[in-house]
């Protein structure tokens, strides 16, 4: 794991216990060209906020900590 992925990862746990309060969870699955995935759980993964909860939560907050992050993307369910 690269330290790139380990500051994404801390800055996750960071919003972790708000979506957690929620009934859900958030997972990071990988970074690629400046495009952080997560996979949300629980509650989250069929929330009708789940657009907000990524774009004004997750990516506002990942794009303010981490350089070189441009955008988050949600994992497509299997």
């Amino acid at each position: 794991m690269s330290e790139k992925e380990k500051e994404i990862i801390a800055v996750l746990e960071k919003i972790r216990p708000y979506i957690q309060r929620d009934g859900g969870d958030l997972e990071f699955v990988s970074f690629k060209d400046g495009i952080v995935t997560i996979k949300m759980l629980g509650a989250c993964s069929d929330c009708l906020a789940l657009d907000d909860t990524i774009s004004m939560g997750v990516e506002a907050l990942l794009l303010e900590e981490v350089e070189g992050v441009v955008g988050v993307q949600v994992a497509q369910a299997y």
